[in-house]
């Protein structure tokens, strides 16, 4: 299992991106979470099978429909618990 951070900037605080993020994760399989950030960027964590993650991090240009994504910045992660299930903070 591999583990990635993004940071998410643009449009995307109160437009459901953490949310529409959250259901595109659990449809993947994928465990983690995702928090809005006081700077306005939003930052996912995600782990799971690499192809899913890989769709995740395509999946996050595009974003909820109100969103409007200018950048995704992603890295490869060792959390330091594993996470269960896809949550939003």
């Amino acid at each position: 299992m591999k583990c990635i951070r993004c940071l998410v900037s643009g449009h995307v605080q109160g437009v459901w991106f953490r949310e529409t993020t959250r259901r595109k994760a659990v449809g993947l399989r994928l465990s983690g979470q995702a928090l809005n950030l006081p700077d306005g960027r939003v930052e996912v964590t995600a782990c799971g099978d690499e192809s899913a993650l890989l769709a995740l991090r395509e999946w996050l240009w595009e974003g909820s429909p109100l969103s409007r994504v200018e950048a995704v910045r992603c890295e490869e992660l060792t959390p330091a618990e594993p996470f269960s299930g896809f949550h939003t903070g």
